[in-house]
C-alpha cells in the first residue's frame, strides 16, 4: 500500500451564469464564488497551518472549455496553490428568439492538505 502524500479536506460544488454576454469565463467565476460562499475553512487558524500547505484543484465545466481564461480563474483563487481543470460540461440555453444564449457553468472546488498528525478531534 502507497502512502497518501494529500488528504482532500473539503469539496465544494457551485453554479454561475452569464445571461447576456456568452462569456464562460465570466459565469465560471461565478460558479467559482458560489462555491466559495458554502465553505469555511477555520481548522487552519485553530491548528496554526499556512494556506501554502493547500492545495486548490477546480474543475469547472461549460459548454465551450476552450472558450475559458484559466488564468484569469487561477487568479481569482484566493489561498493556497491553485490548479484549474475546464471541462466539456454545464449548458448553454438559447432565447426563444435566438437572440440570446445563457452560459450557465458548474465548478468544483477541492481542497488537499498533506496528512495532518500530532492532533485529534475533541470529542
Amino acid at each position: 500500500m502507497t502512502e497518501r502524500t494529500e488528504q482532500r479536506i473539503i469539496i465544494e460544488m457551485g453554479m454561475g451564469n452569464d445571461l447576456h454576454g456568452m462569456d464562460y469565463t465570466k459565469a465560471a467565476l461565478r460558479a467559482i464564488e458560489d462555491a466559495f460562499r458554502h465553505s469555511s475553512l477555520p481548522l487552519f487558524g485553530a491548528l496554526d497551518l499556512s494556506h501554502d500547505a493547500m492545495r486548490v484543484q477546480v474543475t469547472v465545466g461549460v459548454q465551450e472549455p476552450e472558450k475559458l481564461d484559466i488564468a484569469a480563474l487561477k487568479a481569482k483563487l484566493p489561498r493556497g496553490r491553485a490548479e484549474v481543470t475546464a471541462v466539456f460540461g454545464g449548458m448553454n440555453v438559447v432565447s426563444d428568439e435566438g437572440a440570446d444564449t445563457i452560459v450557465i457553468a458548474q465548478a468544483a472546488v477541492e481542497a488537499f492538505l498533506p496528512p495532518q498528525t500530532g492532533w485529534q478531534l475533541k470529542a
